[in-house]
């Protein structure tokens, strides 16, 4: 098994300030490394509530908090890190084979996520013991 955490790295979007708003875009195979498949938010969700809970084998994807804040707690088997996000010029990439749960959800906080495919659930793993296994075959 080798270490994944230090592939997810948070990252700066481009910040255009004007004096009637901001304005932040993303393109993909630019700012992210990917071309954008499909695009989500979570939003409503209750305090206390968690999200995630789950590894992709194939998908990568870039999380942003467009409002409020989260935390991103990420795990690879070997060790895991809490990224807190709370800008929405700042988003959070996560390769293929990286467990993540979401949660410290503040209140109206939305968390958009830019996804390298389209939803498939054959790429999901949801046991956290049958990822651990898979991980440990990537030797």
């Amino acid at each position: 098994m080798f270490p994944l955490l230090d592939q997810c790295t948070v990252i700066d979007l481009p910040k255009i300030a004007d004096q009637r708003g901001n304005l932040t875009f993303v393109e993909g195979g630019v700012h992210v490394p990917f071309d954008i498949a499909r695009v989500y938010y979570l939003y409503d969700v209750p305090g206390g509530a968690e999200r995630g809970g789950h590894a992709h084998k194939d998908l990568r994807q870039l999380i942003i908090a467009m409002s409020g804040s989260f935390d991103v707690v990420l795990d690879d088997g070997l060790s895991n890190r809490r990224v807190h996000l709370n800008r929405s010029y700042r988003g959070l990439l996560i390769p293929t084979m990286v467990w993540r749960e979401l949660d410290n959800f503040s209140s109206g906080s939305v968390c958009m996520v830019l996804a390298s495919s389209r939803y498939d659930e054959g790429d999901y793993y949801r046991d956290y013991q049958e990822y651990l296994r898979a991980r440990e075959g990537q030797s």
